[in-house]
């Protein structure tokens, strides 16, 4: 009887396998979901709705973009992991993905077993951002002006946990030095307070920041990123101003389900590429402070994994709780 059980199981495996390989075959065949578990009108809304639509074209099948906010982006993240891995239900999502697992336990996913990534749609780097009162103009001078002053230079961001937030505790951590750390209900009231002098350091984000950097109102230190920011090239990186192996940045992506056949990983990625290397779209994620960018499968699922890493370990340190 167990035998016979165990003949059924591997059959209906194996039969399994064959239909989603079929299926794959003429991929797509019918319309594709896209969950975002953001709100309508966001950074990250906004990369899914115009790869999406330019998707929809050279797919030629219908995406349609479901947006499923709430839970700090739980919800709709389970729902992709928990769906059929035939690439109908598709995921884009922020950042979050990555620092959640360090903040909550118990989550009904995994980010690194329970997703096969397709591609990073979006960079969107921070600039460390300082109000002109203040006495430093390079990396540098900063990290040595919070060495002298350590907890007394105060550094505003966007509330516990988030992105903007742990780039700061990354910072912190990295150069051995200490701010006072102010949260704020959202990026705009923390740029508010760092305009008025409430605050002296803010992370913020490019479409943010560049506009008062470039008016005089603030001064860019440097970028977060891997690399320099096309947006405003002329400021290094955190990592080439001086605290080496620094590494932020923000970012938008693409996953579907685990499981889901490589033919569908690879012609999704194949078609998101070609879309992302276009000038216009490149423009028109430039002009919202995003950075198109369309890396391998495997390239993401890398940074997936050490992203998530990197936040288990660093808020385990700085002893991070969310309220």
């Amino acid at each position: 009887m167990k035998q016979s059980r165990l003949i059924v199981t591997v059959l209906g495996a194996a039969a399994l396998a064959v239909a989603l390989g079929a299926g794959a075959a003429d991929y797509p065949s019918r319309p594709i979901r896209v969950i975002v578990p953001q709100s309508a009108g966001g950074s990250t809304d906004v990369a899914a709705r115009v790869l999406t639509d330019k998707l929809t074209e050279s797919l030629k099948q219908n995406i349609v973009v479901d947006n499923r906010p709430g839970a700090g982006s739980l919800n709709g993240t389970e729902t992709v992991a928990k769906s059929a891995p035939d690439g109908y239900t598709l995921l884009i999502i922020a950042a979050s993905l990555t620092i959640t697992p360090a903040l909550q336990s118990n989550l009904p996913f995994d980010p690194v077993r329970d997703f096969a990534p397709i591609t990073q749609i979006v960079d969107l780097p921070h600039i460390v951002t300082v109000h002109p009162n203040v006495a430093a103009k390079s990396i540098g001078e900063l990290v040595a002006l919070l060495k002298a002053k350590p907890g007394q230079i105060a550094a505003g961001f966007s509330g516990i946990g988030t992105s903007t937030h742990l780039a700061i505790e990354l910072f912190q951590y990295m150069s051995q030095t200490k701010m006072l750390l102010v949260p704020y209900k959202g990026g705009a009231p923390a740029m508010t307070a760092l305009l008025g002098g409430e605050v002296q350091v803010n992370f913020a984000t490019s479409s943010t920041g560049i506009p008062h950097i470039r008016s005089g109102k603030l001064r860019g230190l440097a970028v977060t990123g891997a690399k320099r920011s096309t947006a405003i090239p002329e400021l290094p990186t955190v990592a080439e101003a001086g605290v080496k192996g620094y590494q932020h940045a923000s970012w938008v992506g693409m996953l579907a389900p685990s499981k889901t056949p490589k033919q569908v990983i690879e012609r999704l990625h194949a078609e998101s590429v070609k879309i992302l290397a276009r000038n216009d779209i490149r423009y028109s994620f430039l002009k919202q402070g995003m950075e198109a960018e369309g890396n391998t499968p495997q390239e993401f699922a890398a940074t997936i994994t050490r992203e998530v890493d990197q936040w288990i370990k660093l808020v385990k340190s700085a002893g991070i709780k969310v309220q």
